[in-house]
């Protein structure tokens, strides 16, 4: 019985997580594209996003990193014998963990007025989450149902998808 409550609230806290690291990333995008204004606007901009940063990063984002991983971990001692999938979805949890990190120096950078990121390149920062979110869904999902081969297929496939809409996004703003 305590492994279904432990499931879910594994469940509720990656979906908490992804919720963060998404919006976090259009914090950031904001936070800097408001560099950009004029005074007194860029002063006001920033003094509200760095507030909104600081509470989603610490309030929620990290926390939800902490207690996913936690009741992760939980849940693999679970298994007797670890299947392959679940070692493949550990491999891309630590790839999130990396791109987590990024997004702290990022957050250390914003505090202190640095921007060494263009808004386009945040953009396209942002959607490494979503390629995260749809490998480790399908993986857990799918688990065994497809070929290796076919799910990175389907990952490659989805990644060029995915940067070619945000090639006609960029094409279609900047035409405004």
């Amino acid at each position: 019985m305590m492994y279904v409550y432990v499931k879910a609230l594994h469940i509720i806290f990656v979906v908490t997580w992804f919720a963060g690291l998404f919006y976090i990333v259009r914090l950031f995008i904001y936070n800097r594209e408001a560099q950009d204004k004029p005074e007194p606007e860029r002063k006001i901009l920033q003094d509200q996003f760095g507030i909104m940063i600081n509470r989603l990063w610490w309030g929620i984002t990290w926390p939800s990193c902490i207690l996913t991983l936690i009741f992760g971990t939980w849940l693999l001692f679970t298994y007797q014998v670890i299947p392959t999938w679940l070692w493949i979805k550990i491999g891309f949890v630590l790839g999130l963990l990396l791109y987590h990190f990024s997004l702290q120096v990022i957050f250390q950078q914003h505090k202190k007025k640095i921007f060494k990121y263009s808004s386009g390149q945040l953009r396209i920062w942002n959607e490494v989450a979503t390629v995260f979110l749809v490998a480790i869904v399908m993986l857990v999902v799918v688990r065994s149902g497809i070929g290796l081969v076919w799910s990175l297929s389907g990952l490659v496939a989805f990644v060029a998808i995915l940067m070619a809409a945000i090639k006609v996004y960029k094409y279609l703003r900047n035409r405004q």
